[in-house]
């Protein structure tokens, strides 16, 4: 059995199918239909309701933006979600509501419900603190969701009128502690685990470490679901059910973020939301590249050690983790061990995990004195996209000499690697635009990339030719400026080279 609130009442259920995913329950056996399915991959947001969690201390809830058709029920353990049917309140509109109809923000309708959830969810920040929104907030909550009609300009504005009214009162509709019905104490059931079973397939639910490393012991065949916002495509891609599914994002051991000694240690099941503040903190140009990653909806749900384990040669971030010598706690009943990014991946979608072995937390060297970190992502849209190449590299300069070179690319080859080839052409070489140029002749050496819908071999080739040459000249500027923090800049337009191919959403990266 799993327990959860829907729009503030509690709703247990134990005989429906695991592999069921949020959207589909909503609409098939709860008659919430106010929420659509569009795409049905987690890209048009048609979808977006709101989940809640409950802090450990303080109980409130706290709701962030997700995409229901990517989310399997079982992760909905312990939560609370929330539909477009039940942000009306007391007989009058929510605030989102009221600014779309003022501004005549809704078109053929089809979208809306989802762009009011996300309005909301911007609410949800106004009334937590964050009252500052600019537009490009606005823009940011918003980019999860198309509008078929292309009519976004009223809808910016129905946004930008509700975050420019008073946002002092609250809305409580979502504080469901506060009700007569309240979530089972304890999550063993009939001395079993929470769960869904079927006679097709089954779902675990562990509270912690010892719980999940003795499913993953016992249980042959599982599949382990942090974010999902990738491995909840595969069931309706291929049209088979996955047997097992091991939720682990109530493990609270596996969301921990902390830093110890140089090093920010990340918990695998933490999300791109709750890691990005970290990350900004520590590497700027890191933090750049996950506000590219998928939309707002998909950094609230997707982790870090899912897009490790889902071993795409496209995913975002597994070429930094390279190019920044992390490594990875590889844990089990038989105990834990460290293992570098880079021995992590041995072949397409094939990874050094053995079976009982689950990613713990990703461990990332912090940058010392002189030590550079530069990330480019070519894609064919600057946001929301899968990436055609990605470049990571960390420079080590003293007295404008290159002393050392780590790299990882994304998109080049069968798995996220090194090119070797490169790092060694540009080691002990003066930091010139010549030194790069002769380094970007060694890329052919390095990678032997295939033809495929995002992008050509030799377009590959050349745009990774051409961002040595760009990196070049963004290190000799940050030279040249040195009281300048070039690092933090936004990733600008410029950057977005476009593939002559189209996109694949169905390979998506953002795990």
């Amino acid at each position: 059995m799993i327990s959860f609130y829907l729009n503030g009442q509690l709703h247990t259920e134990s005989s429906v199918d695991p592999n069921l995913t949020l959207l589909r329950y909503l609409r098939t056996q709860q008659n919430l239909v106010g929420t659509k399915e569009g795409c049905g991959t987690g890209d048009c947001g048609a979808c977006t309701v709101l989940l809640g969690t409950q802090n450990n201390q303080s109980r409130e809830w706290f709701y962030q933006t997700i995409n229901s058709c990517i989310t399997f029920l079982s992760q909905v353990d312990g939560k609370s979600i929330v539909t477009v049917e039940a942000v009306a309140q007391d007989g009058g509109l929510h605030p989102a509501q009221k600014a779309l109809v003022d501004t005549h923000g809704s078109q053929c309708g089809f979208c809306t419900p989802g762009i009011v959830m996300s309005m909301v969810g911007l609410y949800e920040k106004l009334n937590t603190g964050n009252k500052a929104i600019t537009r490009t907030q606005v823009e940011q909550a918003l980019s999860g969701n198309l509008c078929r009609c292309t009519g976004y300009r009223p809808i910016i504005d129905a946004a930008l009128q509700m975050c420019s009214e008073t946002a002092t009162q609250p809305v409580k509709i979502w504080s469901p502690e506060n009700t007569d019905q309240s979530l089972p104490k304890t999550k063993v059931k009939n001395q079993q685990l929470a769960g869904l079973h079927s006679t097709e397939s089954q779902s675990f639910c562990p509270q912690t470490e010892p719980e999940l490393q003795q499913i993953l012991a016992t249980t042959p065949d599982y599949r382990i679901v942090a974010g999902a916002t990738d491995l909840a495509l595969e069931a309706p891609r291929w049209q088979q059910p996955m047997p097992t599914l091991v939720c682990i994002d109530q493990i609270q051991a596996l969301k921990e973020i902390y830093t110890e000694q140089d090093t920010l240690v990340i918990g695998s099941a933490a999300t791109y939301s709750e890691i990005e503040p970290h990350i900004g903190n520590a590497f700027p140009e890191f933090r750049n590249l996950l506000m590219r990653l998928g939309s707002e909806q998909i950094r609230n749900q997707g982790t870090l050690g899912g897009n490790i384990a889902n071993a795409s040669p496209i995913g975002d971030t597994p070429p930094i983790l390279i190019a920044l010598g992390a490594e990875l706690e590889i844990s089990s009943q038989d105990g834990t061990h460290l293992m570098p990014v880079d021995s992590f991946f041995l072949d397409y979608k094939k990874t050094a995990l053995k079976a009982g072995e689950y990613i713990r937390s990703i461990r990332i060297p912090k940058l010392k004195n002189g030590e550079y970190l530069k990330v480019y992502k070519i894609s064919k849209r600057l946001e929301d996209d899968i990436s055609a190449v990605l470049m990571a590299l960390k420079i080590t300069i003293d007295d404008d000499l290159i002393k050392n070179v780590t790299s990882g690319f994304g998109g080049m080859a069968a798995i996220p690697k090194r090119a070797i080839p490169i790092e060694k052409a540009l080691i002990n070489r003066p930091l010139t635009l010549e030194s790069f140029k002769s380094a970007a002749l060694q890329t052919g050496h390095a990678f032997t990339p295939i033809d495929d819908v995002r992008a050509s071999a030799t377009y590959r080739i050349r745009v990774a030719q051409g961002l040595l040459q760009k990196c070049a000249y963004e290190l000799l500027d940050q030279q040249n400026q040195p009281d300048t923090n070039t690092s933090a800049r936004p990733i600008s337009r410029v950057e977005q080279i476009h593939s002559t191919s189209n996109t694949d959403y169905l390979g998506a990266s953002h795990d």
